[in-house]
């Protein structure tokens, strides 16, 4: 399926009235101008949308979904990618902790806005993300209207360091039961991965199963950052990449590719068969 780009600048009201850029990739179906297609979030790394990004991005939107790229220090510089380097990983981190989560929080519903605004789109969305935007993608599963969320390597949950003045809640918002009941969640790790230790990944792992979030829970033998194709310092692996991507789209079809109503738990008993 073939896919156009284009980019919508939307006001931030917490952010100095700095809009927020957000790039969408499209699917186009030659002969069918009023096709619809389920909307997702792909939240970047801290980067913002730099070409392995925008090439995932693609990826998902030419299986037949549209896609919304935020860029996530608009704030603070413009939407042009930060570059793989020392420098730019350091500015990366720098405004990772001076950027609050209640902005993170509005550029997830700015973006999902402007999904389901779309003539393209039909309404029914899905995240995913890597690195930072996998715990963003994480924050947004917290939203009813994402059915859906698939999170890469996602940083910071485990020890609650995201945002300016340390008010990082996601963990806090799963024990009070804001997670509960909604979407379906996917947490894919890298064993290999010194970001996010064995121990974090237990206490992230324990937090959903006590809350009883629906949710599938994959840690691989990788190392972070692991599906990012340029600049990946040598940890790119692009067999397990594409296996992972399989059993993303797998996700994304089955809860917002088709519509099979609202998820009812009848409490049935599983039988103990081999």
């Amino acid at each position: 399926m073939l896919i156009t780009k284009t980019y919508h600048d939307v006001p931030s009201k917490l952010s100095n009235e700095r809009p927020i850029r957000i790039f969408v990739i499209s699917p186009v179906v030659s002969g069918y101008p009023q096709a619809k297609f389920p909307g997702v979030v792909c939240f970047s790394e801290i980067y913002q949308v730099t070409g392995p990004v925008e090439r995932f991005a693609g990826q998902i939107a030419s299986h037949g979904y549209v896609v919304a790229c935020p860029s996530s220090f608009h704030e603070f510089e413009g939407p042009e990618p930060i570059p793989y380097d020392t420098e730019g990983t350091d500015r990366g981190n720098r405004y990772k902790i001076e950027k609050t989560v209640e902005a993170y929080d509005e550029d997830a519903t700015l973006t999902i806005d402007l999904l389901t605004s779309l003539p393209n789109c039909n309404g029914r969305i899905a995240a995913t993300g890597m690195c930072l935007g996998g715990h963003l993608a994480f924050r947004a599963a917290f939203d009813a209207r994402v059915l859906s969320s698939v999170c890469f390597f996602a940083t910071d949950i485990h020890c609650a360091s995201l945002g300016k003045g340390k008010k990082d809640n996601s963990l806090e918002l799963v024990r009070k039961g804001d997670m509960t009941g909604k979407g379906e969640l996917v947490m894919i790790f890298g064993k290999e991965d010194t970001h996010v230790p064995r121990s974090g990944r237990d206490l992230i792992r324990k937090t959903l199963e006590d809350a009883n979030v629906l949710c599938s829970f994959l840690e691989v033998r990788a190392q972070h950052a692991f599906i990012r194709d340029e600049s990946s310092k040598g940890r790119w692996d692009a067999a397990l990449t594409r296996s992972l991507f399989t059993f993303m789209l797998e996700v994304f079809e089955r809860t917002i590719g088709r519509d099979l109503g609202p998820r009812i738990n009848e409490g049935e008993k599983l039988e103990h068969v081999c």
